[in-house]
């Protein structure tokens, strides 16, 4: 009894930790610990910790204490910025704050207290601006009057009504409803939680839900789910999310729910994704439609298409690439989900062409581009039809073991994401959307190349292969293989 005590006491101490829940990409370990100093410092003195070798003097950027030079990422911007601002600082500062790591951390400044908690038990909602993200602790939401609800619910701003929603804490009700100011499906949480209201007890310990969620919840509002471009907006915004909420050193943690805010049973192509976050089954409504619901920590992530947002809507300040969340985030995803990076066994250029099964957009040539292309001995070159008979995660590891990617205009394009930092996206023809998918490759910190002269689509496939040829990294990449043997 006495030693079984003594564990206790020194679990209670020292922390008993799970070190598998951080489970994070090496490169991003100096930035973990660098938020929990604490933990670092257990672990240099823990013989079970794996990361004793981690020196934590870096930092994502929107720490209070994080300096500009320590930052996870600086963003590049060769490019003139076309009378935005007036120095080259603020211009990378533009940037930074609209499409890196300073979003979160805007975010993070802006957060208000909704419903304040006066003891440990009680309620607790607090928001960024416009509810875009929102937090909170013993909520109650009540799904009892879903079972009278006859038509499929997405994309619904009524899913609750007055005293459906709510937690028992000194309640700022003004300033919530001033928040509310930006009413949309997909653009923040003012369609739902408009509706919030103050309990007169605490709903959990006086047993008023008929189920309680003891772990971490992410209640979701996902965008097109047969649509990469889309639906990968979902997982960036909730990889955003997750640094936002970043209040405990198990943030990075699989060992979350997932509760989609539809009825609709879910299905993609790209449902593999998901375990990049969570190790259990996606819930959606149905799972609790007819219960009281209270959840001990639930988080209303960052949304597909909030103004001003990331990326659907991300209003990009001219001559600058490069968000180190964006890249942060592709890192994040390919660790997660074991995508291997193939050594090489020559140093001919990984050419990939996406080849499209669809009705629209495709190459009418394709055979004969592709002939061209082997033509040319420095090149490896393979077609690739990204669909359902396809494993997604054979098809990110067929992109992020390509250095250049080729392909039409459409939502496969969107695979650019996971190329490695030297590789060049080639849009054969972008259909008249010209910001799409070089915004996107802008964001990713790629070189992107298409045709300008729409009259004449002329093969132009050397200006990418050149730039992967060039590139510092690919370089370096080569230096470390010898090909004597191959070449």
């Amino acid at each position: 009894m006495l030693f079984r005590s003594l564990i206790l006491y020194f679990c209670v101490q020292v922390l008993c930790l799970d070190y598998s829940k951080i489970n994070l990409p090496n490169d991003h370990l100096p930035y973990y610990f660098y938020n929990y100093p604490k933990i670092g410092q257990q672990c240099e003195t823990d013989s079970d910790c794996p990361y004793t070798y981690v020196h934590s003097d870096k930092c994502w950027g929107y720490e209070y204490s994080c300096t500009w030079e320590n930052q996870y990422s600086i963003p590049s911007c060769p490019g003139d910025h076309r009378g935005w601002v007036k120095t080259k600082f603020d211009q990378q500062n533009t940037f930074y704050t609209q499409a890196d790591f300073g979003y979160i951390k805007q975010q993070l400044r802006e957060l208000k207290v909704l419903c304040e908690p006066l003891f440990p038990q009680d309620s607790s909602l607090e928001c960024s601006e416009h509810m875009r993200f929102c937090r909170g602790r013993n909520i109650m939401i009540n799904f009892t009057s879903l079972l009278t609800r006859d038509e499929p619910l997405r994309y619904k701003m009524d899913v609750l009504k007055e005293g459906e929603i709510g937690g028992f804490c000194e309640f700022h009700q003004e300033q919530l409803h001033a928040e509310t100011d930006q009413i949309s499906p997909l653009q923040s949480w003012g369609p739902e939680l408009r509706y919030f209201t103050k309990l007169n007890k605490r709903p959990i310990q006086e047993g008023d839900c008929d189920i309680t969620i003891e772990k971490p919840t992410y209640i979701m509002k996902i965008d097109a789910t047969v649509n990469m471009y889309h639906h990968f907006c979902d997982f960036l915004n909730l990889y955003a999310s997750i640094h936002v909420n970043s209040t405990h050193w198990e943030a990075f943690s699989t060992d979350v729910h997932v509760l989609i805010w539809e009825s609709y049973m879910y299905y993609s192509t790209f449902e593999g994704a998901w375990k990049a976050f969570t190790e259990y089954p996606l819930w959606d409504l149905k799972t609790f439609m007819g219960k009281t619901v209270c959840f001990k920590n639930v988080v209303f992530p960052l949304l597909p298409r909030m103004i001003f947002g990331l990326y659907y809507n991300t209003p990009i300040i001219y001559g600058c690439e490069r968000s180190g969340l964006f890249k942060a985030f592709s890192e994040h995803m390919l660790h997660r989900l074991h995508i291997p990076f193939h050594k090489r066994k020559d140093s001919k250029i990984r050419v990939t062409l996406l080849s499209r099964v669809t009705k629209y957009r495709n190459i009418l040539n394709e055979d004969a581009l592709i002939d061209a292309l082997r033509e040319n001995n420095s090149y490896s070159v393979q077609k690739v039809v990204y669909n359902k008979h396809i494993d997604f995660k054979t098809q990110i590891e067929l992109t992020h073991n390509s250095d250049v990617f080729i392909g039409m205009h459409g939502a496969g394009l969107t695979h650019l994401l996971f190329l490695p930092d030297w590789a060049a996206v080639f849009e054969l023809y972008n259909c008249e959307d010209e910001n799409c998918y070089l915004d996107l490759a802008r964001l990713r910190g790629l070189k992107y190349v298409t045709w300008e002269d729409k009259t004449k689509l002329m093969q132009e496939d050397e200006v990418a292969a050149d730039h992967v040829e060039n590139h510092a990294q690919f370089k370096k990449l080569l230096d470390n293989y010898s090909y004597h043997d191959e070449l």
